[in-house]
């Protein structure tokens, strides 16, 4: 394979060409850029535009969409209870997510990552969830989660301190809290390291000086230490907001979205009418909805967090 400067040696134009070096730039420049572009496009912005042209069909998936219905399907999602449901689930996962999961993993990451005796162990424990694939983590939480206290971890104990077993994906009033807590146990591990990465980017120095100037532990951390840490937890937060709107194989495989729904969200109920009821326009729809609704948090995302970076001067 040729290096990087034969391929651009390759692809200057000799000066007798007339044409201008910053023309020649941009041409390279696109050269390069080209083979992603094409992907971008193929793998991206078409299926997005398929997905628009399907909605506006009452399409099952089998030969060409011809029943035009207009957005008679994008009205009906917003009429459906079931969606609501969902959309609500989406967003008591998302603030869940920023008032437990994002502080659990940003005070391990703290402990884990300074002074802490065995860290580097912790370290492996706490991010080893997250290197299982979200099916193993489901079926783990599957036994885990069983009723029968004989079988399942969580019944068992709760029998040995004098308590009652719950069915904890079988009551309505339990089964969401039940697959935060495995979504939960899954993710915190990454999010501890993207702290982690963060922490270890912040001068030890700054932090110094703070104690030389009579600052306690929690002053430094609240005054010192979060402040350069906005960047990784803008990111950190980006992230799992994003994560938690399209949350779907745990969701599927530990409940399938219920009992009576009470689980269920936006993607699960996309793959409910889209793959199980074969209404391939109606969920079409939803999956517009679904990017919509992350393309408009992106943008909210992206206005609001142009900020200053304090380590490197540069903007957020």
């Amino acid at each position: 394979m040729q290096s990087l400067p034969a391929i651009s040696n390759l692809l200057k134009l000799k000066p007798s060409a007339g044409l201008p070096r910053r023309f020649q730039d941009n041409l390279m420049i696109f050269l390069f850029l080209l083979p992603a572009v094409v992907l971008f496009l193929l793998f991206v912005v078409y299926p997005i535009l398929q997905s628009v042209y399907y909605s506006l069909f009452n399409w099952k998936g089998f030969g060409p969409a011809v029943d035009f219905v207009g957005l008679d399907n994008f009205k009906n999602i917003l009429k459906d209870r079931v969606f609501l449901i969902a959309l609500r689930n989406g967003l008591l996962i998302i603030a869940l997510s920023l008032l437990v999961q994002l502080p659990l993993s940003l005070l391990l990451a703290v402990l884990v990552g300074r002074d802490l005796p065995g860290r580097v162990f912790f370290r492996t424990v706490f991010f080893l969830p997250y290197v299982l694939s979200e099916v193993i983590a489901a079926l783990m939480w599957l036994f885990i989660l069983n009723p029968d206290p004989d079988r399942g971890f969580v019944n068992a104990v709760i029998v040995a301190l004098g308590g009652q077993p719950q069915a904890w994906l079988g009551n309505p009033n339990l089964v969401l809290i039940a697959i935060f807590a495995a979504l939960t146990w899954k993710y915190f591990g990454y999010h501890m390291l993207l702290f982690m990465t963060g922490l270890q980017n912040i001068p030890s120095e700054i932090e110094e000086a703070g104690r030389v100037d009579g600052a306690n532990a929690l002053q430094n951390f609240f005054y010192i230490t979060l402040p350069l840490l906005s960047s990784t937890i803008r990111t950190s937060v980006y992230i799992s907001v994003l994560g938690s709107l399209q949350q779907f194989i745990m969701v599927w495989i530990m409940s399938k979205g219920g009992p009576v729904n009470a689980s269920e969200t936006m993607a699960t109920y996309m793959y409910r009418f889209g793959f199980v009821r074969f209404q391939l326009g109606y969920g079409s729809a939803v999956a517009i909805y679904m990017f919509l609704l992350c393309l408009i948090f992106s943008l909210i995302y992206l206005h609001f967090t142009r900020k200053p970076d304090y380590l490197s001067g540069l903007e957020g």
